[in-house]
């Protein structure tokens, strides 16, 4: 059986039998020709900040081997991850705006060939005044240095403040006040494996891209947009991700290219992006600079507090304009505070841009907030956790800015921690160069709400039965390590009381599976689960009926476990599942059965309202204890004792292995990690081999402590383990610093040349411009919106 060809950009090629695609049937192999991978690389801009004059792609597309070159005009349509801020394209139109934006591509029979014909393409290029820092963006006046032209406020992408309570009012209860400032300098997450994407564009004049995304239901929205194809064509398969962090949370540019290239060409098309790639296409760690001002009673009691963040974003909005308020949202969420000022600014710079990393917006300011909490506990003679303990959050509570607060096992964090660590025998009492410290952290579980504002779930699963006893369920959350399938598996083999092995999960494709907005924010767990259990809830209301039919009992007397659906008055009454599903399967037609989950709705009603709440927020404690060598300044980590208060833990041992992930990544974050960019706008560091981040040489013994406080929020009690217990650490040991050698160093990295500085009193502090906030909003609970902001 002969196909007839068809032709791509004068390349003839033969369909494939649709019968011999869909089977392996290979019986007419010989008139068969598989269409043969093609490989895309992008052309990526040399300079900071420059508009494009022309680009000429002739001497590309003429190369043999090339079967198709693009460039902005090909692809016009903004895009973005949030709806308010789409100012990104997928090859730059008129700009660039950081070394590596990139501005053509080409898809050829090999990697190489690809690259050969970037060199062949022509960009003219008008080179403006970059702006690569936050003073200089604050700075910024002329038409020229402005990145963006949508924005009101030349460099400036949004600017917030909020009043919560009596903020005069408390400053003036205060018997002390302090005043600090600190750097948290950016960083990137660093995953093993890099950017990369696949994509098809099928005889059916449908897509499928295959990719390494944690949002495959954003990604696959932000395809149908640039391309203009309806979401019903396009298929979207999240591929098992070799790391994240939140780095591939947004929908990128070489997607959509490969996308774009799949359906020039007809054939498919696959991207990878080298090392030095990925360091551009960042989306890591702000730097942020803050100033904080803290009003407390002699006894340490805070009254009020004032908190000032500014942000370099980098050269697109990505997630920042919910990061700039997650700066600020949680300072209220860890201790009791009754009155809280928050003020901040993001600011396009010309350098690649930031986004969501492990904590998103909340390590920064856990830094400010911990250290500043221990220079208050010094000044008063106060031990730093005796301070904490007197103004922990309750349960059952509702912040200041509005916040719920479900269950907290903070208190119980903390105790235990400061006893495994032996807390009150060690602190100032070790010998100079050896020190230990304390931090306290909250973060969420999930955020409350969805990007695109509706009234749909947050998460869908569904679940069908088959007549042998197994159960297939679907989901769209994509696994990014930290063990999402398997929180899926547990969770339907806890209430139907079957071995998890008799269980299929098939999730992150968006033509099998039900809508879940990503594995970000720490959310799924409590959202998949919960829609999961829910399923498994319907479906049990029609086979514990069949069950007890069967058996003669009252179905208020059946349990499912062990495999079967059991009296619970005379365990050996029972029926296999597999034997009741058949039963069930025989009554009622096809088993299954679907269910959703949205966050509970929060009681704040004011406009930036959206961004902090959550179905529940986790706690975490931790103590470090170190030694330093005032001569070397080198750090030598003994141990780390970390509590978090995780809800329940569903499997004990992925739990600590998320823990100790965080510490991980934090001590990298806190000692030598640093997203740096020479004045060119080229990044210092761009390669493994010269971006330090610690080995496990440098990682000292971990002790992880779980605290269990059943929520009831989450899934049997759940919730988040997979960001929260970075943020303490970070500040822990920059307080344990201290008290080794006595000397504060209040920004971020803590290098060696810092340290030294200090220790010889030349290191400067922290310099925070000058800028005129908006009037604040103004809420407490109960009451609606003061000052309605403008900006």
């Amino acid at each position: 059986m002969r196909k007839k060809a068809f032709s791509v950009i004068g390349k003839p090629l033969r369909k494939v039998d649709a019968m011999a695609k869909c089977t392996g049937d290979t019986r007419y192999a010989d008139d068969i020709e598989l269409p043969r991978m093609l490989y895309a690389k992008l052309l990526r801009s040399p300079y900071p900040h420059a508009r494009i004059r022309s680009i000429h792609t002739e001497r590309a597309a003429q190369l043999e081997g090339v079967s198709a070159v693009i460039t902005g005009k090909d692809l016009p349509e903004k895009f973005g991850i949030m709806p308010s801020t789409q100012d990104e394209e997928a090859l730059a139109v008129e700009k660039v705006r950081y070394v590596g934006d990139p501005v053509a591509a080409v898809a050829a029979s090999s990697e190489a060939l690809a690259e050969q014909a970037l060199t062949l393409i022509d960009v003219d290029y008008e080179i403006l005044k970059p702006v690569l820092s936050i003073e200089e963006a604050l700075a910024s006046k002329e038409e020229s240095e402005r990145i963006h032209s949508w924005n009101r406020r030349a460099n400036i992408q949004k600017a917030v403040s909020f009043e919560f309570g009596d903020v005069v009012v408390g400053f003036a209860r205060a018997d002390e006040i302090f005043e600090d400032t600190f750097f948290f300098q950016g960083n990137t997450h660093l995953p093993m494996e890099q950017y990369c994407a696949m994509a098809q564009y099928g005889p059916q004049d449908k897509l499928t891209l295959w990719s390494s995304t944690q949002t495959p239901h954003y990604l696959h929205r932000a395809l149908s947009k640039v391309l203009g194809l309806p979401m019903s064509r396009i298929r979207v398969i999240a591929t098992p991700v070799g790391g994240g962090f939140g780095g591939k949370s947004d929908p990128f540019s070489h997607e959509i290219c490969v996308a774009k290239l799949a359906m020039i060409t007809g054939r498919p098309v696959k991207i990878t992006l080298t090392r030095e790639e990925s360091f551009y296409v960042h989306r890591g760690r702000h730097p942020v600079k803050m100033w904080v001002k803290t009003g407390v009673k002699k006894d340490g009691t805070l009254q009020a507090m004032h908190f000032r963040s500014f942000l370099d974003g980098g050269g697109y909005s990505s997630y920042g304009l919910a990061t700039v308020y997650y700066t600020g949202a949680l300072q209220t969420v860890t201790y009791k505070l009754p009155a809280y000022k928050f003020e901040g600014v993001r600011l396009f710079t010309n350098k690649p841009p930031c986004g969501p990393k492990r904590g998103h917006g909340t390590p920064q300011p856990r830094f400010a907030l911990e250290v500043q909490l221990d220079k208050i506990a010094e000044k008063l003679g106060i031990d730093p956790i005796d301070l904490r303990l007197k103004q922990l959050v309750d349960p059952n509570s509702i912040t200041v800015n509005g916040l719920r607060i479900s269950t907290t096992g903070l208190r119980e964090c903390i105790e235990k921690v400061a006893a495994r660590a032996d807390w009150k025998k060690k602190f100032h009492q070790l010998p100079y160069g050896r020190g230990i410290g304390f931090a306290a952290s909250s973060y969420i579980s999930g955020a409350g709400l969805p990007i695109y504002r509706n009234e749909m779930p947050h998460s869908g699963v569904q679940i069908r039965l088959d007549r042998g006893g197994g159960i297939t369920v679907f989901c769209g959350s994509i696994d990014i390590g930290q063990g999402s399938d398997s929180i899926l598996a547990y969770a339907v083999a806890e209430e139907f009381g079957i071995d998890p092995a008799d269980i299929r999960v098939v999730t992150a494709d968006t033509d099998l599976t039900p809508v879940d907005l990503g594995s970000y924010s720490s959310r799924v767990t409590v959202m998949t689960g919960n829609a999961a259990i829910q399923a498994c809830g319907k479906l049990k209301e029609i086979l514990l009926p069949v069950a007890g039919e069967a058996l003669e009992l009252p179905v208020d007397d059946l349990e499912m476990a062990e495999g079967q659906l059991r009296s619970r008055s005379y365990p050996k009454r029972a029926i296999s599942f597999a034997e009741c599903v058949e039963k069930a399967e025989g009554k009622f037609g096809t088993l299954g059965a679907t269910g959703s989950y949205s966050p509970p709705k929060h009681p704040a009603n004011f406009k930036g309202s959206g961004v902090g709440p959550t179905p529940s927020y986790s706690y975490t404690t931790s103590i470090v204890e170190l030694s330093c060598d005032p001569e070397t300044a080198d750090i030598k980590l003994h141990k780390i004792w970390i509590a978090h208060d995780c809800g329940r833990a569903f499997n004990p041992l992925l739990v600590e292995g998320q823990v100790e992930g965080s510490v991980y990544m934090a001590l990298g974050e806190v000692l030598m990690e640093e997203q740096v960019f020479r004045k060119s706008g080229l990044h210092k560091y761009p390669s493994i081999l010269e971006y330090k981040s610690p080995t496990t040489l440098e990682t000292p013994p971990i002790e992880t402590i779980l605290v269990e406080t059943d929520d009831p929020e989450g899934p049997f009690g759940a919730k988040e383990a997979g960001q929260g217990p970075l943020l303490p650490v970070i500040p822990a040991v920059a307080n344990a610093l201290y008290d080794a050698i006595g000397v504060r160093i209040d920004e971020i990295p803590i290098t060696p040349d810092k340290i030294l500085r200090a220790l010889e009193g030349r290191l400067k502090s922290v310099s925070v411009p000058w800028f005129d906030f908006p009037p604040p909003i103004k809420w407490q609970p109960g009451d609606g919106v003061g000052v309605q902001q403008k900006s």
